[in-house]
Parts: structure tokens; sequence; C-alpha cells
């Protein structure tokens, strides 16, 4: 049945061509950003999945950056320390020196002088031994650093460095001059080598924990990271496919349409 009024035909290849540039369109989009998902229309839900995904995956990446800053506080106080226990343990060789009876007075007083001067440089040690700012050593307490290794609002590595005795380091409490002061000299020593083994053992013990966050955080990150990119990410293979397609059903669309709107010219070529 010729038909003038409404060409059917023509309204159904105009509907089809319009269709084919969308799936045109979003193919182009998601080809050249590399992602399906560009907007919430794309898919609502799978925007809403991989949001919270970059979230944490930004968090422990964080969290790797600060367990790394953390080893590194870590390693700076332990350098620091293993300098100050070679310096205590000349001044101990150097008690034990003065303690023999074989020496003169005059032999301990030069003894005490490099006593003295490495006295002076542990307490510049101790005292100036910082890191970002942050002082690691206190002769008087403990000091602890925290440092945050979670993606959430807890979850926490502290390190920690025992207080060395200020007391046992002084210019009094480290003096050979004699025998007897010597020997209490090596007590003094032996006292402060042991809080600085203690204190390099907890720092060990936390530089571990820190490496094992930053296993576990790195492992967690990248299957995140492939989780979210089967979300969001373009299949490319299925994306060209597509707009091919989409580019043959534009085409075809269009001819028809031509073909459709000829139509009514045969129509009106009856009427000649």
């Amino acid at each position: 049945m010729g038909v003038i009024n409404t060409n059917i035909s023509a309204l159904r290849a105009a509907n089809a061509s319009v269709s084919a540039e969308k799936m045109q369109g979003v193919a182009m989009e998601r080809l050249s950003t590399g992602k399906r998902i560009n907007g919430a229309k794309d898919d609502a839900a799978g925007l809403a999945i991989s949001t919270t995904m970059t979230s944490d995956i930004r968090a422990m990446k964080q969290g790797i950056r600060n367990a790394n800053d953390g080893i590194s506080l870590a390693q700076t106080a332990e350098g620091a320390l293993d300098e100050v226990t070679n310096m205590l343990q000349r001044v101990r060789e150097l008690a034990v020196q003065s303690k023999n009876g074989t020496y003169s007075t005059s032999d301990r007083t030069y003894m005490d002088a490099e006593v003295d001067q490495l006295q002076a440089q542990i307490d510049d040690v101790l005292t100036n031994t910082k890191f970002n700012g942050v002082t690691l050593f206190s002769k008087t307490s403990g000091t602890d650093v925290s440092v945050s290794v979670a993606t959430g609002s807890t979850g926490t590595v502290t390190l920690t460095s025992k207080g060395i005795d200020g007391t046992k380091l002084s210019t009094t409490a480290l003096d050979v001059t004699d025998a007897t002061k010597a020997a209490t000299t090596i007590t003094n020593v032996d006292a402060a080598l042991t809080a600085i083994s203690d204190t390099r053992g907890t720092l060990g013990a936390g530089q571990n924990r820190l490496e094992s966050a930053i296993a576990n955080l790195t492992t967690n990150s990248t299957n995140l990271s492939d989780a979210r990119s089967r979300i969001m990410d373009a299949d490319y293979s299925a994306e060209t496919t597509a707009l091919a397609k989409a580019q043959i059903l534009s085409q075809a669309s269009t001819a028809m349409l031509a073909q459709a709107n000829q139509s009514q010219q045969n129509v009106l070529s009856l009427l000649r």
C-alpha cells in the first residue's frame, strides 16, 4: 500500500540511524579514553564500586609510603645507635685499661681526656639525631613514633627508642682517673649498652613489621587495581568491533533512509 502522509520506512530508517550514531559515539568515547565507564549513565553501580576501590587503592599506596618513611626513620636511629655503641665500647676499653695497676696517674689523665671527648660526642649524637625534624632519642624517657599503615582510621606500627639514662653517660659517671672510678664507669657503660641493645631490638622488630605491611599492602593494592580495571577499563577488541558494527549500521540506515524517501517519489509518479 502506498502512503503519502506517513513514511513509516523513512521513520524506521531514521531511528536506526540515530541508534547507530549513538553506538558509534559510545564506542569512540571508550576507545579514546580507554574507559568502559565514563559517567554514571554508563554503569552507575560500577562507577560507585570503582570509586570506593580507588579510595582504598590510594590509601594503600600512601600506607606504603608511610611504612617506607618509618623504615628510613628506624634505619637513621639504628645508624646513630651503632655509632654510640662503638664509642661506648671504646670508653669501656679505656676503663678496663685504667684498672690495670701498671698505669700512672698521668696515663689515666690522658685516658680520661679521651673518655671526655667520647662522652661529648655521644651526647651530641643522642641530642641531635633527628628524622624530618622529629627527635629520635631522649636521655630521660622513651620516644614513640606511630607509623600509619592502614587504609582506614586505625592500624599503626609504633617505633620506640627507649630512654638512655643520661646520668650514666655524664662526665662524672664516665671517669677513668683511678681504678675505682674506672670500675664504676664499666658498670655505667654496660647499663647504657644494654639499653641501646634493647632499643635496637625494638627498632628491628618495628622494621620487620613495616616491611611485612608493605608486602601486604602491595599485594592488596595490585589485586584491587586489577579488580577495578575489570570494571572501569574498556575492552579494546570489543569496542573496536562495536565501532565497526555501528559504522556499518549507520551507513546502511542512511542508505535505507534515502530509499524510503525515494518511495514517496514513486507514489507521486503514479499521479502523473
